[in-house]
């Protein structure tokens, strides 16, 4: 447990250092601390810090600097969070407005970057399907079938389904049109639903049919991302000075391995987490601090979204975009 003093002190220094970057002297600290110290006391509780392992001091400069121990202390414990204004808010909710699923996805990886000027991300953990606009069964040869949905947003998944016995071609083009009539316009889940509880009462080589549409919601693939604003770290001082660190980073956002594993992992939590440093678990990161929050459709968990930017950034600042656009996304996929 660190004394007032000490937490004083610390919070100023990490303050001082997030807003220019450069190591922080005593003098500085007696100077704007608001405590009656000399610059010999400060330098005193500065080296008890440096002790414990809050602060360090480059080979280059009598001042000192957060570790990521420093960091957590000051978000967990002194950190001074600065709400979203009013007009903020509107801008996000504007710009977050119902629409279809991936829109809205990729719409708050962007707000994300905008508002934070750092790297924005959205994980779906359970993908966030997109209505079926239309579906088409072509034979292929006589018991291979290609299963085409159309979604409303434009993207088309094909299926080849393996049937026991051959459908006519009239056939298909019965089942499709049964579809088309009474299912267009819901999601894969919505249509399972729904035809779980109409099966009994189709014909065999409909039940056939409409057995493989169920079959393919339950294959759709887990685990994606969207990232806006990458190039925004180019322009970050602390990042590009490590060429090697930088390129590390870059592929972990090519291959989003690594961010999916954090962003799914953040998806079990409540709230905001915040991951600073080595204590993402990804290599990648270890120069970098992450900011996440969940998000829900219909008060079920569907993904993550949150902010990828250096240690040295505003968490007063980007905890509260964060959690607002996490709620704001929210908001629109349960109501679009």
């Amino acid at each position: 447990m660190l004394n007032d003093r000490a937490q004083i002190l610390l919070k100023l220094l990490v303050e001082q250092y997030i807003a220019d970057g450069q190591p922080v002297g005593s003098r500085t600290l007696s100077r704007h601390s608001g405590l009656d110290l000399s610059a010999a006391t400060v330098r005193n509780v500065m080296a008890d810090l440096e002790d414990l392992g809050y602060i360090t001091s480059p080979h280059t400069s009598a001042g000192r600097v957060p570790t990521p121990r420093g960091y957590r202390v000051f978000v967990d414990s002194l950190l001074t969070v600065q709400p979203l204004d009013r007009a903020q808010i509107e801008q996000v909710e504007g710009k977050l407005a119902p629409a279809n699923p991936q829109q809205l996805i990729n719409t708050a990886s962007q707000v994300l970057s905008e508002l934070s000027r750092f790297a924005g991300v959205v994980s779906v953990t359970r993908r966030v399907e997109p209505e079926v606009r239309q579906i088409e069964f072509i034979a292929l040869s006589e018991r291979r079938v290609l299963l085409v949905l159309i979604s409303t947003d434009g993207d088309v998944q094909n299926r080849v389904i393996h049937l026991a016995e051959q459908v006519s071609p009239a056939r298909l083009v019965e089942a499709a049109n049964y579809f088309n009539e009474h299912f267009a316009g819901q999601t894969l889940g919505q249509m399972q639903r729904r035809l779980r509880e109409e099966l009994h009462v189709l014909r065999e080589d409909m039940q056939t049919l409409m057995g493989a549409v169920l079959a393919t919601g339950n294959a759709a693939p887990l685990g994606d991302c969207v990232i806006s604003g990458e190039g925004n770290l180019l322009r970050t001082h602390d990042l590009t000075a490590d060429l090697a660190t930088l390129r590390r980073l870059f592929e972990m956002f090519e291959s989003k391995t690594g961010l999916l594993q954090i962003f799914e992992a953040s998806a079990q939590a409540q709230g905001v987490q915040i991951f600073i440093g080595g204590e993402s678990g990804v290599t990648a990161l270890d120069e970098c601090s992450v900011v996440t929050a969940p998000y829900e459709v219909d008060g079920e968990v569907v993904g993550t979204l949150g902010v990828i930017g250096p240690t040295r950034m505003a968490y007063e600042r980007v905890i509260p975009i964060v959690d607002v656009t996490a709620r704001l996304l929210s908001s629109a996929l349960s109501g679009a």
